[in-house]
């Protein structure tokens, strides 16, 4: 286990935030977008080819910077891999994007930089609904479960998994180009979710003001929506605010239905955007308690 690792990733992602510089995650977009151009073929081998690629490479570089991080002295060595991991935390960022709709000029095109859906005719409610959905969602893929597999596996699982859920987010649609190309991708994203999104969803039942409601929705609605692993902190999400999420949601001018999450028994506003945002705190305080726990336990 790598609870101080993770501990100090954590704590330099609160902090600092993006560390200056290309994002690794960017480097990993590049690789793909130049495996793409050269090697596309609308097949699950080629595909399969791609994430075999990209996983051998990141593990490959991760397991250097270990080695190499293990030639300095002890006392530099945590602190140098700890900078690296923290590169694939999100909190800091994933707050101050989702927070800054609630004083953005123009609210619309903001969520447009976090969403792939069309924001353009959006009413004021279904932005919010939309941050909303967000930042429940990403607390699992930007927090939750990159800290499960550093704390697991140390620098290379954090590694890997952000290269899984990178190429999921390029390639894991089932369009006509991607639904063989991306499928090795997409089905792997959903295995290295599975029990990260489970514990997104419990961590914010723990916080909500109707525990039973919130356990009550993510149990009900969790499973509704066609990602195995997305709806269930969404409903979680959903059930601790007493608001519907999901929905029919516009892509690409097309409307995409899509089933309701939780109850309507509040309006989605500005407000229940700030609700929600200010678990980062209870959030924090749960997470920095384990990860002290364990550190002094191991």
């Amino acid at each position: 286990m790598y609870f101080e690792l993770a501990l100090l990733a954590y704590l330099i992602d609160l902090t600092i935030g993006e560390l200056p510089g290309k994002h690794p995650v960017m480097w990993m977009g590049d690789f793909i977008s130049a495996f793409e151009r050269r090697f596309y073929q609308g097949r699950i081998l080629t595909g399969a080819l791609l994430v075999t690629g990209l996983l051998a490479l990141t593990l490959s570089i991760a397991a250097a910077l270990v080695y190499l991080a293990g030639l300095l002295p002890a006392w530099l060595s945590l602190p140098v891999l700890a900078m690296a991991a923290s590169t694939g935390l999100a909190m800091h960022m994933l707050h101050a994007s989702v927070a800054g709709l609630l004083t953005a000029e123009n609210p619309r095109q903001a969520l447009s930089y976090l969403v792939s859906r069309d924001t353009g005719a959006m009413t004021e409610t279904e932005v919010y609904k939309g941050a909303l959905e967000t930042w429940a969602e990403n607390l699992s893929d930007g927090v939750i479960a990159p800290l499960f597999y550093l704390v697991l596996f140390g620098l290379p699982g954090i590694a890997v998994y952000k290269a899984v859920n990178t190429m999921d987010s390029m390639i894991g649609y089932k369009t006509g180009r991607y639904f063989y190309f991306g499928k090795v991708a997409a089905r792997l994203d959903d295995i290295a979710n599975y029990l990260p999104a489970r514990l997104t969803a419990l961590l914010i039942i723990a916080l909500a003001d109707d525990r039973r409601r919130a356990w009550q929705c993510c149990l009900r609605d969790g499973g509704k929506l066609e990602s195995p692993n997305a709806g269930f902190p969404i409903a979680a999400m959903a059930g601790a605010l007493g608001v519907a999420l999901g929905g029919d949601a516009r892509y690409h001018g097309r409307i995409k239905h899509k089933p309701v999450l939780g109850w309507s028994i509040h309006p989605i506003n500005q407000t229940t955007l700030e609700q929600a945002l200010n678990m980062k705190t209870g959030i924090n305080l749960i997470v920095l308690t384990l990860l002290i726990a364990g550190a002094l336990l191991t």
